[in-house]
């Protein structure tokens, strides 16, 4: 039967468990920067909303801003289709 060393063994335990640790860390990275520009776009949404409706207010038509390729629609669109997908 061959020696079991207690040192070599825990050595190797640890290159084991310091692999796991690294794939986990690199999973909380990438999960946090996805959070951060969920943030992000939410923020943009938002302010392209409150600009939408400062150019409405400035006198233009939903029709003007729609031939422009500016509609709100598609701006709300995103949003609601983003929350039914993250609600599943």
């Amino acid at each position: 039967m061959a020696t079991i060393y207690l040192e070599t063994t825990k050595s190797q335990a640890h290159k084991l468990l310091d692999s796991r640790i690294e794939s986990v860390t690199d999973l909380v990275i990438t999960r946090k920067r996805v959070d951060e520009l969920r943030e992000q776009l939410a923020e943009a949404e938002r302010q392209d909303e409150k600009a939408y409706v400062r150019a409405t207010e400035d006198g233009w038509s939903e029709d003007e801003l729609k031939k422009l390729g500016l509609d709100l629609s598609a701006a709300r669109t995103r949003r609601v289709s983003r929350r039914a997908s993250s609600s599943k």
